[in-house]
């Protein structure tokens, strides 16, 4: 069997001590995260597992420094340190606003809708497992169209599709807006890297398995990652501007149905759904083709108009 490699940077930003569940696909995220963004880094953490998983006051897994606050105001706070920082001419430090998908697509989207819109120069990353995991697995607007979740019951399951909350992003025109996961750490680091070097706001949309919300192996969150991705349901790519596409992974084409088994909060889904889940996605990558064209396309207008 052929080995993969990985160019993974060696320094270690993050330490032991993490009280996160096994198979933790958001602990995992920080600590790529970490190391391409270096010690000349400020977290900013809203209410969230992560809030958790930094361990109790006053200790701090991370090697740099961690400001909690509450669960709506990552992105406000991550912009008044960024604020305070350049009142005291220290540019070189890179402002991190780490959340999960409940302070990000739902309770905090007034606020990092607010950064985007004023452009400010902080990093927003979303380790996005789904719904709100730390509170008991409730429904969010970031849950999969299917998905059980304590708040939508086998019986009752989500039937609403999940908030597209980059193409939102998109719409603010800020510089530079990438998807991410863990099973692609090359991919994931040189993302991270990307953003620190562009000024402005950034926005980097992470999938973070949770194995007890859903109902998964901890053994494979690797595996659903590369699932996801290879599957389309959830592709990795890149938006500069608002309107400049770039996949940066061309997936396998693996049908859904290889993703979904896996994970117990579909268990109920029937071959019908599975269907009407697979269509849609298949829907999305056309679409998301089509995007990556157009951007080509504009390429060579903007060029044409250059050289007149």
């Amino acid at each position: 069997m052929s080995q993969i490699m990985f160019n993974i940077p060696k320094e270690e930003n993050m330490g032991s001590g993490h009280v996160a569940c096994p198979g933790c696909g958001a602990t995992l995220s920080m600590r790529y995260a970490l190391k391409a963004l270096g010690l000349d880094t400020m977290i900013v953490i809203p209410a969230c597992c992560w809030s958790i998983i930094d361990g109790p006051t006053p200790s701090s897994v991370n090697k740099v420094p961690v400001f909690h606050t509450a669960f709506e105001t990552a992105a406000s706070t991550a912009s008044g340190i960024k604020a305070g920082l350049k009142a005291q001419g220290k540019d070189d430090v890179t402002v991190l606003a780490w959340a999960g998908d409940g302070g990000t697509f739902d309770i905090g989207f007034q606020a990092l809708s607010g950064a985007a819109e004023r452009n400010e120069d902080i990093i927003y990353i979303s380790y996005d497992n789904e719904a709100y995991m730390n509170t008991g697995i409730q429904r969010s607007s970031a849950t999969p169209y299917g998905a059980w979740t304590t708040t939508t019951p086998a019986k009752h399951p989500k039937d609403r599709p999940k908030k597209n909350l980059v193409e939102a992003l998109a719409a603010h025109h800020i510089p530079y807006i990438a998807t991410a996961s863990v099973a692609y750490p090359d991919d994931f680091i040189a993302k991270v890297k990307k953003a620190k070097s562009i000024k402005g706001m950034k926005f980097i949309h992470v999938l973070s398995p949770c194995p007890p919300g859903w109902k998964s192996a901890p053994e494979n969150s690797i595996k659903l990652s590369r699932l996801a991705v290879e599957s389309k349901i959830f592709p990795l790519f890149e938006i500069e501007n608002g309107w400049r596409y770039r996949i940066t992974h061309e997936p396998k084409d693996v049908p859904v149905k290889e993703y979904l088994r896996l994970q117990g909060r579909f268990a109920h889904l029937t071959d019908k759904d599975i269907n009407q889940i697979q269509k849609e996605v298949d829907l999305n990558w056309k679409r998301l083709k089509m995007k990556v064209k157009l951007s080509e396309e504009d390429e060579k207008l903007l060029a044409e108009i250059a050289n007149e």
